[in-house]
């Protein structure tokens, strides 16, 4: 007979029990696995529950996936017809909301469900010029069937890999390979396994770290350092964002692992798990490792690997604003991709807002104009200084400012030539502010920018910098206020950062447009610059934005 005591403890311990609340088993447990029947009737009819899914839910279930843009716009955006798959396209929320931002995007769509692919094809925005769609069963069907290999830029898969089998997934990745875009495709350039030849005849052998190792080893050499150095090399130009990785290495006598002669080799990785090697020889010295991964592969390397300098290499762009053509001396494409100094080169944000300024006189007419972050190119000064009463472009790169006197010396003739100064300006460098102040201690009626935004740590120096060197006394007419206007393309900053890091140094958004939706406000100040054929004929990307904004 169980004692007052325990018998107490069996009452407590039954009322705790029906006090916890109650546990939801997520997961079960490997007591409750399915049986091997079940296993197997769900992958054979796979495609089954997803029709009968797409026939329950049609496309009501999944929301229009826009965040695509904003995550990976840069991918989309830039020169040239893009090509897009789509794998387990369901209903087409990827799809559509892409092809509403981007004109020039041509999709293959497919997915397994045929329901699935039939609600993209009644799909109000559905076009047979911009969409194929068809079914497909990634695991088993060839994709080549209804995609030419080795013809696809960009391939999306949301929320598609969940729902295939483990085992099966590598099938579905080596379907996909065959049909994406490579580096090399040509069958001509490929001279033997890993080794390839340029478009220019040069050719490139391409080393996986392994390889390389073994190399120098079976050599007579040993190995005393290896390391990956890795840079994201942003070209402007393109909208193209490329991963630059190589490998810098010390290799010494395997006879002698301290003798101070050594041979290094510079490996450069042009595509992932991929590497061709420039090697260069030292006498008498060790080389650094590269630590902190932050390697500048532009003119200096050039000079020292291949005697040359890229900014000695330089192309020119015709630039037509309305009547007048300019003829501006950039850096040669050949270098634009690794060259560190973004400003050497001629963004569709400065054509556009050129074209804005050479259309609209009245913009700047009879007032002190500022340009930050001119680049070499500095056709927005250029097209400005025709009405302005002064202009001051400014470039914080001594290479883009030496490009930019020679392009404003060759383009602009006297008395034009004469109020157009260009002077070197880091943003909130205190004696490159003070310097333009004493060419002008008024401050500025109006500040342009193109593609000024885009690295996240500038923004907040560019506007302190923007605060100091705008006018503060109102406007040069009743009807004008001082005013900072933007020209970008969104890429590593957003919009609400921008309104943050501007507001608070005193800026407020007084009008915004984007090219993609032009605005059909009569009240618009933005939209009134564009005549109806300006948004076909002088808008190079659909991407690219305008924030015009006053002191508060």
């Amino acid at each position: 007979m169980a004692s007052d005591a325990q018998e107490g403890e069996e009452q407590e311990q039954e009322q705790e029990q029906q006090q916890a609340p109650q546990r939801i088993q997520i997961f079960p447990t490997p007591t409750n696995a399915i049986s091997p029947f079940w296993r197997e009737k769900y992958e054979r009819e796979a495609k089954k529950y997803w029709d009968i899914f797409y026939k329950r839910h049609q496309d009501r279930f999944f929301k229009d996936r826009h965040y695509l843009d904003k995550e990976w716009g840069h991918y989309f955006s830039g020169s040239g017809k893009k090509v897009l798959l789509e794998v387990g396209c369901g209903a087409g929320n990827t799809i559509f909301p892409l092809l509403a931002t981007y004109p020039d995007v041509f999709v293959y769509a497919c997915d397994f469900s045929p329901r699935a692919v039939n609600l993209v094809k009644i799909h109000k925005d559905f076009k047979e010029s911009r969409v194929s769609a068809f079914v497909c069963d990634l695991t088993v069907d060839d994709l080549m069937k209804e995609i030419p290999p080795s013809s696809i830029d960009i391939v999306t898969m949301i929320f598609v890999l969940s729902a295939v089998s483990p085992e099966k997934m590598p099938l579905a990745l080596q379907n996909i390979r065959k049909i994406l875009k490579e580096r090399f495709t040509c069958k001509d350039q490929k001279i033997s396994e890993n080794f390839y030849v340029r478009g220019d005849g040069t050719r490139a052998f391409y080393f996986s770290n392994e390889f390389l190792t073994s190399l120098f080893e079976e050599n007579g050499f040993h190995v005393e350092e290896l390391g990956l150095c890795c840079k994201q090399v942003e070209n402007r130009s393109r909208e193209l964002v490329m991963n630059r990785r190589w490998i810098q290495a010390v290799f010494c006598h395997s006879d002698d692992a301290s003798s101070s002669s050594s041979m290094e080799a510079s490996v450069k990785i042009d595509l992932p798990g991929e590497e061709y090697i420039e090697p260069k020889v030292r006498e008498n010295t060790l080389t650094e490792v590269v630590n902190n991964f932050d390697v500048d592969m532009s003119e200096g390397v050039a000079v020292d690997m291949f005697g040359i300098s890229p900014f000695n290499d330089n192309e020119t762009v015709v630039v037509n604003l309305g009547e007048s053509k300019y003829k501006i001396e950039v850096l040669s494409k050949e270098y634009q991709h690794t060259c560190k100094s973004t400003g050497l080169m001629l963004w569709e944000s400065a054509r556009l807002m050129a074209s804005v300024l050479a259309g609209n006189p009245t913009i700047v007419a009879g007032k002190r104009v500022l340009e930050l972050g001119c680049g070499c190119g500095g056709i927005c000064s250029m097209a400005a200084v025709v009405s302005a009463d002064l202009v001051v472009a400014t470039d914080g790169d001594t290479n883009a400012l030496d490009l930019l006197s020679r392009n404003v010396n060759s383009n602009i003739k006297p008395p034009f030539l004469d109020k157009l100064i260009t002077k070197r300006l880091q943003w909130g460098n205190r004696d490159h502010i003070e310097a333009i102040k004493e060419i002008n201690n008024r401050g500025f009626d109006v500040i342009v920018g193109t593609d000024v935004t885009y690295i996240p740590e500038a923004i907040l120096p560019l506007f302190a910098t923007a605060k100091e060197m705008i006018s503060s006394k109102g406007g040069i007419t009743v009807d004008w206020e001082p005013a900072l206007i933007l020209c970008h393309v969104f890429r590593r900053v957003d919009e609400p950062s921008i309104l943050s890091a501007a507001s608070k140094f005193g800026f407020r958004l007084v009008d915004k447009w984007h090219a993609g939706t032009p605005s059909n406000q009569s009240k618009s100040i933005i939209n009134s610059w564009f005549s109806e054929n300006a948004f076909k004929d002088c808008i190079p990307s659909t991407a690219l934005n305008i924030m015009y904004f006053q002191i508060e």
